[in-house]
């Protein structure tokens, strides 16, 4: 009888240790999923914020006491947008420049980590280490320096002063290079002696391997063209040559000096609209990317 109460009572404790480590469990979770759903509000409410701003009447914007949904929904206030800010011909720049300084990066930035990681010269560790370094000075030091040499070489207020100072990005660079490293070298020495170029094998091998970083790279390329603001400002702010992040500054000004706030809102997010499509769909390409390439160095 004593062994068997000291099973029953064993039992019960082992029972008791179970469901209190399942509340623990269930409890961890609710505060997980709690936590989570906080930060999610409070990282959507900006947008929420500027989608309902968009849809109100100027008067119901400036009222001392703010709604959390428009008394009257202006839909037109996105109509007046595109016509008011010159939505197209800012698009179009942003896209010329955009498409036109990702597909010449590209190259320089495939071609480069090629070298790196595949070719052997003298003193090709120094120089890319050397490029590394370059990635520490401040970016505000460049944009001075790049803004006396264009001025000098008359570029300004071209489609040229927006695309050919930030071809090279030593990140991008780095990051592929790092990808380049993980394809097994021996699949470049067989290649050499069957006779295959370094271009060939460059386009038939490395490049189909490295898809996810180069998807990364286009991406991360594109938006930061469609996100510049401060280059272009300086350098191409006469109108015919601005970007959309500046045409949106002075757009919606009236000639009194007030700003259509609800209309600015409905601009900025119709230039929001293509950043979050693309994030959305294609996440998933960016986080692949960035994960294969920083295992080997």
């Amino acid at each position: 009888m004593a062994d068997n109460n000291i099973v029953v009572m064993h039992e019960r404790q082992m029972n008791k240790v179970k469901t209190a480590s399942k509340v623990g469990g269930v409890a961890g979770k609710v505060l997980t999923y709690l936590f989570l759903t906080i930060m999610a509000l409070i990282i959507l409410f900006p947008f929420y914020w500027m989608i309902i701003s968009s849809l109100k009447t100027l008067d119901e914007y400036r009222m001392s006491v703010p709604t959390f949904w428009p008394r009257v929904v202006m839909f037109s206030n996105y109509a007046e947008a595109f016509t008011v800010g010159k939505l197209g011909r800012l698009f179009l720049n942003t896209v010329i420049v955009g498409l036109v300084s990702t597909l010449l990066s590209l190259v320089i930035t495939v071609i480069s980590a090629f070298a790196f990681a595949r070719l052997e010269f003298k003193g090709k560790n120094i120089l890319f280490a050397g490029l590394l370094a370059t990635m520490m000075i401040p970016g505000e030091l460049f944009t001075i320096t790049n803004y006396g040499t264009v001025t000098s070489l008359g570029w300004k207020n071209t489609y040229t002063v927006l695309i050919v100072p930030f071809l090279v990005s030593v990140f991008y660079i780095y990051l592929l290079r790092q990808n380049f490293l993980q394809i097994p070298n021996e699949l470049y020495l067989a290649a050499k002696v069957d006779g295959t170029s370094d271009i060939k094998y460059l386009w038939k091998v490395m490049i189909p391997l490295a898809l996810p970083t180069l998807i990364s790279i286009t991406i991360l390329k594109m938006t930061g063209a469609w996100n510049s603001y401060i280059w272009p400002r300086l350098v191409a702010n006469d109108g015919v040559h601005s970007l959309i992040t500046n045409g949106l500054r002075n757009a919606f000004t009236e000639t009194t000096g007030d700003v259509n706030y609800p209309v600015q809102m409905a601009a900025v997010a119709l230039v929001s609209a293509p950043l979050f499509i693309v994030f959305i769909f294609l996440r998933k390409y960016i986080m692949k990317g960035v994960s294969r390439s920083g295992i080997k160095g």
